[in-house]
């Protein structure tokens, strides 16, 4: 069962029979029970088709009136119901779910959890449901963290084994999962490996207590760039990625490297090189090394296209 207690609790219900499928990380909050009315909304109250995430609102019987003399956060939580009748009022319960075809409602975590990274809205509860359902995968977190690149994602795990081999190859498993199932914006930059999560004294997880993620730690043993080619785009990558330095194998999402910084070094490479790369290849080789012998194949471009690819680059680095 689910229910504030702002809606006299239980306004759902999720009825489990032996052999169900729970369809999801977190067990569904249910099905709406007796008279009362439930909706899954976007920001400006609109409601979400089924499947997109939006804050639960509640209706109908069972909603109280408000919080005893605090008349502002009455008016915060309770607002007009937007598809009631005059005068109904709906209770928005902070809660980040999705509908499905046969009315069951998911569970994905806090809309205060919801974070904008790049223009891109992301549910950080939708990254931890996937995160979980993956092997070896106990408990996890997912927060922002300020980087060099500007914002990003980063997710801590606890692994089930406390004995895990190789970190690495574990790391990049994460990785491949979560890029079938999520887009790329939605795919931490960083994934971080702890003993245990740390708590506050009241047994709550401590978000200030998460260690902070260096990328140059996830850098690989240093191999130096040795033909000119190699050292111009090397180059290129530490500059962008704001790295002292980058390495034939090293990973460029993996090091802090994102979409909008893979345009840069796709408008880099063709503006001071005269290589017309195609953006994809940043996403299909990841590796420095993988991405020059790429390169290395592409033809120049005119010197027409340099200078609109300059004015380009210019607006780019700009935003």
């Amino acid at each position: 069962g689910y229910g504030p207690t702002e809606t006299v609790v239980t306004p759902l219900l999720w009825k489990a029979r032996r052999g169900d499928p729970c369809g999801a990380v977190y067990a569904p909050i249910g099905t709406l029970l007796g008279n009362r009315s439930g909706y899954v909304l976007d920001s400006q109250l609109n409601l979400q088709p089924v499947g997109v995430a939006g804050e639960l609102y509640l209706g109908g019987e069972g909603v109280a009136r408000g919080y005893l003399e605090r008349p502002a956060l009455t008016a915060e939580r309770f607002v007009p119901d937007p598809f009631g009748k005059p005068g109904s009022r709906v209770y928005r319960s902070g809660d980040l779910t999705r509908g499905r075809p046969d009315g069951v409602v998911d569970y994905l975590g806090r809309v205060d959890h919801q974070v904008k990274i790049r223009g891109f809205r992301i549910e950080l509860g939708e990254i931890e449901a996937r995160l979980r359902e993956q092997d070896n995968v106990g408990e996890t977190v997912v927060v922002t963290q300020d980087g060099p690149t500007g914002k990003q994602l980063v997710a801590y795990v606890v692994p089930a084994d406390a004995n895990l081999a190789d970190q690495a190859e574990f790391r990049d498993s994460l990785r491949r999962a979560l890029k079938t199932r999520l887009p790329d914006y939605m795919v931490p930059a960083h994934f971080m490996f702890l003993a245990q999560m740390p708590l506050t004294p009241n047994g709550k997880l401590d978000r200030k207590g998460l260690p902070q993620p260096d990328a140059s730690l996830l850098q690989q043993a240093y191999v130096a760039p040795e033909t000119e080619l190699e050292q111009q785009i090397a180059a290129i990558w530490a500059e962008v990625l704001r790295l002292p330095q980058v390495g034939l194998n090293d990973n460029f999402f993996e090091v802090g490297g994102h979409s909008l910084l893979a345009i840069q070094i796709t408008s880099r490479v063709q503006a001071e090189l005269g290589l017309e790369v195609p953006l994809l290849e940043v996403f299909q080789t990841e590796t420095l090394r993988a991405y020059v012998q790429a390169a290395a194949t592409f033809r120049a471009g005119s010197a027409e296209d340099f200078d609109d690819l300059r004015d380009f680059l210019s607006e780019l680095e700009a935003i």
